[in-house]
C-alpha cells in the first residue's frame, strides 16, 4: 500500500480524535448538573439547565450553513485546527466560570466554534473516499463522536471525585494540546488529486457563493433529505441530553451511575452501529442505488422499539436493553447522511449541504431539549419519549416512498 493510499485511513484516524473531542466537550454537561447546581444555584431548575443545553444547540445549528460554506471555500485544515483550539480552550474557560451568565456565553461560544468542524470534516473524508468505502470511513469517523459521547458521561464521575471545574480544564487542555498534533499531520487534498480522479478541472472550479446556493437549494430532493435528516435528530438529542436525567430518576440512581449508564450503553453501540451500517451500505449501493437509503431505514425502525422502552421500561435491564437498541439503530441511519448526500449533491456543495442538514437536525435538537426541561419539571419525560417513537415511524415512511437516487456518486 502506497503513502498516497493509506492517507484517507490516516486521514479518518487523525479526525477520529477530533470527533471523540467534540462530542465529549459539549457532552459532559449533561451529567455533571447535580455537581454544578451546588455552586450556581440556577441550575437547580431543570428549565435553566434546558436552555443552557439549548443555547449550544441554537448558535450550532444558525452557524452550520455557514461553517459548510466556509468548508467549500476555505483550506479545511486550518479551519479544523482553529474550531478544535477555540472550542478546546472555551472548553477550558467554563471551569472557570462562577455564574449561569457566564457559562451561557461559554456555551454559545462553543456552538460557534465546534459548527466549524463537523461539514468540514465530513466532506474532507468524502472527497479522499469513493463510493466503495465513504460509508465505512464516515462511519468509523462518527464512531469517534460516540466515543466522546460515552466518554462524556464519565464528566459526573470525575466531578464527583474531584470537581465539575476539573473536568472542564482537563479536557479543554488535551484539546487544545492536540491542534497542535493535527498541524503536523493533517494535510489538504491538493487539486492535481481531484484533477486526476474527476478528470475535469471545470468540476473543482469554486462556484460563486450565490450560484452555489442557488443549485444547492434548486435541488428537490436536498430538502427531502433536510426533513429525513432533521426528524430522526429530535429522538437523537432527547437521549443524549435527557436519558440520564430519565435513567437517574426512574430507576432512582445517582447521576454519577445514570451518566455513564445512558452515554455508555448509547454510544457504544451507536459505534457498532455506524461500523455495521457503514460495511453493509457500501456493499449494497454497489448492488442498488437505495442501498444506503435501505440501510439507513433499517437502523431508524430499531430506535422505535428502543424509545418505547426507554420510557416505560422499569429497570436497569430494560434500560440497557433500550440504550443499546437506540445506539445500534442510530448509528446505522448516522453513518449514512453524509454518503446518501453524496448521490444527490455534486462534491462542489458537500459541505454547504451538510452544513444545512446540520443546521436543520441542530435545531430539532434545540426544540426537543427546551422542551424535555419543561416536561422534567411537569413530571412528562418519559411519555414524551414514547411519543418520539410515533414521529420516527412517520419519517421512515416518507424515506421509505420518496427518497430515489439515480446514482451512486454525484459528480456535477
Amino acid at each position: 500500500m502506497t503513502k498516497s493510499s493509506r492517507y484517507p485511513w490516516i486521514l479518518v484516524g487523525l479526525l477520529w480524535v477530533v470527533a471523540l473531542l467534540n462530542y465529549m466537550d459539549r457532552q459532559m454537561l449533561a451529567t455533571m448538573r447535580p455537581s454544578m447546581q451546588i455552586d450556581i444555584a440556577e441550575l437547580q431548575q431543570a428549565t435553566n439547565f434546558g436552555r443552557l443545553m439549548a443555547v449550544f444547540l441554537w448558535v450550532y445549528a444558525f452557524m452550520s450553513p455557514v461553517a459548510g460554506m466556509i468548508g467549500d471555500r476555505l483550506n479545511r485544515k486550518w479551519l479544523i485546527v482553529g474550531s478544535l483550539f477555540v472550542w478546546s480552550g472555551v472548553t477550558f474557560a467554563m471551569g472557570y466560570a462562577t455564574s449561569f451568565s457566564q457559562l451561557y456565553v461559554l456555551r454559545a461560544l462553543m456552538g460557534i466554534s465546534e459548527a466549524l468542524y463537523m461539514p468540514t470534516g465530513l466532506a474532507m473524508i468524502a472527497d479522499f473516499h469513493s463510493s466503495r468505502t465513504r460509508s465505512m470511513a464516515i462511519g468509523v469517523h462518527l464512531s469517534g463522536n460516540y466515543m466522546g459521547q460515552a466518554l462524556g458521561g464519565f464528566g459526573a464521575t470525575i466531578a464527583d471525585k474531584f470537581s465539575w471545574n476539573t473536568a472542564f480544564q482537563a479536557f479543554g487542555m488535551i484539546g487544545m494540546a492536540y491542534a497542535v498534533v493535527l498541524i503536523v499531520f493533517l494535510r489538504e487534498k491538493n487539486k492535481s488529486e481531484l484533477i486526476e480522479e474527476t478528470a475535469s478541472l471545470k468540476n473543482q472550479d469554486k462556484v460563486p457563493l450565490l450560484k452555489g446556493l442557488g443549485v444547492l437549494l434548486g435541488n428537490p430532493a436536498f430538502w427531502l433529505i433536510l426533513l429525513l435528516f432533521s426528524v430522526p435528530s429530535l429522538p437523537g438529542w432527547a437521549v443524549k441530553n435527557w436519558l440520564p436525567t430519565l435513567f437517574a430518576d426512574k430507576l432512582h440512581i445517582e447521576m454519577g451511575q445514570a451518566g455513564p449508564l445512558s452515554t455508555i450503553t448509547t454510544s457504544l453501540s451507536s459505534l457498532i452501529g455506524v461500523i455495521i451500517g457503514g460495511y453493509l451500505s457500501d456493499r449494497w449501493v454497489q448492488k442498488h442505488l437505495r442501498g444506503r437509503i435501505y440501510t439507513s431505514i433499517i437502523g431508524l425502525v430499531l430506535t422505535i422499539p428502543a424509545l418505547l422502552l426507554i420510557a416505560y421500561g422499569t429497570t436497569i435491564t430494560h434500560a440497557i436493553a433500550a440504550g443499546m437498541c437506540f445506539g445500534l439503530g442510530f448509528g446505522m441511519f448516522d453513518g449514512n447522511n453524509m454518503p446518501i448526500l453524496c448521490q444527490f449533491v455534486s462534491a462542489k456543495y458537500r459541505a454547504t449541504g451538510y452544513g444545512f442538514m446540520n443546521m436543520m437536525g441542530i435545531m430539532a435538537g434545540a426544540l426537543i431539549t427546551e422542551w424535555l426541561g419543561k416536561s422534567t419539571d411537569s413530571g412528562g419525560l418519559a411519555g414524551d419519549f414514547a411519543l418520539l417513537a410515533g414521529v420516527v415511524l412517520a419519517i421512515v415512511v416518507v424515506q421509505l416512498l420518496f427518497l430515489r437516487p439515480k446514482v451512486r456518486d454525484f459528480v456535477d
